[in-house]
């Protein structure tokens, strides 16, 4: 396999698994004090920050580009 082809093959390939999960997350709540962030799915009970006990926002993913 010559380097075109590689190359040419990396660039039209479908995305990887890396890809964001399909586990049912909407988004994430993030602490903007202490810049925490913890998936909707990971989360147990109130939105609160683990780190300083305040009450966390949520905001919602936007594609499956997305870092969530």
């Amino acid at each position: 396999m010559s380097l075109f082809s590689s190359v040419k093959e990396a660039l039209t390939a479908e995305p990887s698994a890396k890809s964001r999960p399909d586990d049912g997350s909407e988004g994430a709540y993030w602490c903007d004090d202490c810049d925490v962030r913890v998936r909707d799915v990971d989360l147990e009970g109130e939105a609160t920050c683990p780190d300083c006990g305040e009450e966390m926002r949520f905001e919602r993913s936007s594609g499956r580009s997305c870092a969530c």
